[in-house]
């Protein structure tokens, strides 16, 4: 049997019909061709599923498609404006902290909640908010610096038309 979902994904409207079981993660990557949320794990583990429901960042594979009814969601393609990259995605960058970018949905979405909650985050503060997402690659010292790197200079979302210092 299917059920209707109707969510708002990065700001666009979507209706599709699903089965019950269907995972939030394979919604957004079957249904709606979004790639950018990975399955990792499938445990609930990894983090690299993370997405911003109605202001929340899960982990998307802890969610059935059918609990977004309503909802809105945003993944990591939603950060991008103008294809401009958000201010996290640009430090991480700069700072070359993501290898294989496989966690970078999970890092980016954290660090980005991590910034919003405290803005000048110190060290602990931003470890914290990256525990339930793994990195295999590069560590989390790289990660640690590029977000700490922002917490100096004002972080807002770019859809507000404000920009941040990098």
């Amino acid at each position: 049997m299917k059920y209707p979902v109707a969510v708002s994904v990065n700001g666009r409207a979507y209706r599709r019909e699903v089965e019950a079981r269907t995972l939030l993660v394979d919604f957004l990557r079957d249904h709606l061709g979004l790639f950018g949320t990975h399955v990792g794990c499938e445990t609930s583990q990894c983090g690299a599923c993370l997405v911003t429901l109605d202001g929340l960042t899960l982990k998307a594979c802890t969610r059935l498609a059918v609990q977004a009814d309503g909802a809105q969601v945003t993944t990591l393609e939603g950060l991008l404006v103008d294809g401009n990259l958000h201010p996290v995605q640009s430090a991480l960058l700069k700072e070359c902290a993501l290898t294989c970018g496989f966690c970078a949905s999970g890092v980016v979405l954290a660090a980005k909640e991590c910034l919003e909650r405290k803005p000048v985050a110190g060290e602990d503060e931003v470890r914290r908010s990256l525990e339930g997402v793994f990195c295999r690659c590069t560590g989390y010292q790289p990660i640690v610096d590029a977000v700490r790197s922002l917490a100096a200079a004002p972080v807002r979302d770019l859809r507000d038309g404000a920009t941040a210092e990098l």
